[in-house]
């Protein structure tokens, strides 16, 4: 079993080290839309935080899609493809929820929104510029969108285009030099450069100033109105100070006894003497784990996690399963990301 074990543990090691040191490629499962039409760009101008407005052909960015009260219907990646034309996607299973918010406020407007069969590579780490330059440029004359990626550090771009031309990479078809990786590797970097992600992090619950640096990312200040804006604005002028906001989790060394898990969670206070701590009811949660992974990069478990504004950050925090289960064991929460990445930092 300890065999099995060292043995995964190394091919995960390999595979993040690919993802920030040299160049690795995962499937990225993404939503993908065309919307377009005379009053596209005005369209989403009324109902996106960024600036779409001001977008050139052929650049992307993250924004904001908001109910009317502010909270999130999605965290997307809008893209220009030609004066009347734009890419939309966002993480897998939320595109559904993302086009019935925005046809709801459609109207009459002059805009056709189509389902696009696509297909989202990630190539990741410090040597994509070299290792992919190939693969890059291949792709670009077929018409795939070649968008760049940065996040806290993190740094590589996404390729996006028909399934037919993008292929997947864990179908070992990959130039050499590109490391295949898989879902855990990714998550493991994801969750240490602090990147939220939807059903995780991202919720229709969620108020964007709680999750890290996503303001400053997607939303415009100078741009007109927008649906859900008020909240933005009323936040940010507020100096940002909502209830809880997002952490990250540092937990044990162990891969198997230390796990941490969606749902667990948090405690205020360190390891007291099993006699002091209060028990599952009395024990006020403060905090909840909303991602988790085993990260080889600091060698011990790391999660995401939103935490009351009330427990100072870094510090000693209490663990529970969350299932009111089980005692209380000690965590670190740290501010993100919880990794620099050296020679890759923003």
């Amino acid at each position: 079993m300890t065999i099995h074990v060292h043995h995964v543990d190394h091919d995960l090691a390999a595979q993040v080290t690919a993802l920030r040191h040299g160049t690795g490629a995962y499937l990225l499962p993404r939503d993908v839309f065309s919307v377009r039409g005379d009053d596209a760009t005005a369209y989403l101008q009324g109902q996106l935080s960024q600036d779409i407005a001001a977008l050139a052909v052929g650049a992307s960015a993250d924004s904001l899609l908001l109910q009317p009260d502010g909270k999130l219907s999605a965290l997307l990646r809008v893209t220009r493809v030609d004066a009347q034309g734009f890419v939309l996607d966002t993480d897998a299973g939320f595109g559904d929820t993302m086009i019935a918010r925005l046809k709801k406020f459609l109207l009459r407007s002059k805009v056709e929104i189509e389902r696009l069969d696509w297909r989202c590579v990630a190539l990741r780490g410090a040597g994509v510029e070299t290792a992919a330059a190939g693969l890059r440029a291949a792709l670009a004359e077929a018409g795939v969108l070649d968008l760049p990626f940065e996040w806290n550090g993190w740094h590589g771009v996404d390729l996006l285009g028909p399934k037919d031309v993008v292929l997947d990479p864990t179908a070992g078809l990959l130039p050499e030099g590109i490391t295949s990786c898989g879902r855990d590797a990714a998550e493991a970097c994801r969750i240490a450069s602090g990147i939220p992600a939807m059903g995780s992090e991202l919720t229709d619950k969620t108020i964007a100033a709680e999750a890290g640096g996503l303001v400053e990312r997607t939303v415009s200040f100078t741009k007109g109105c927008y649906t859900g804006q008020e909240l933005v604005a009323r936040v940010d002028s507020r100096g940002n100070n909502v209830p809880r906001r997002l952490v990250g989790v540092l937990g044990g060394a162990d891969p198997d006894a230390d796990r941490l898990a969606f749902g667990m969670t948090l405690h205020a206070g360190a390891e007291h003497d099993p006699a002091d701590v209060p028990d599952v009811v009395t024990d006020k949660v403060l905090g909840t784990i909303t991602s988790a992974a085993w990260s080889p990069e600091l060698d011990t478990w790391i999660a995401l996690a939103y935490l009351h504004r009330t427990v100072e950050a870094p510090g000693p925090v209490r663990i529970r399963s969350g299932d009111g289960l089980g005692g209380a064991r000690p965590a670190r929460v740290a501010l993100l990301p919880l990794i620099d990445v050296p020679g890759n930092s923003s």
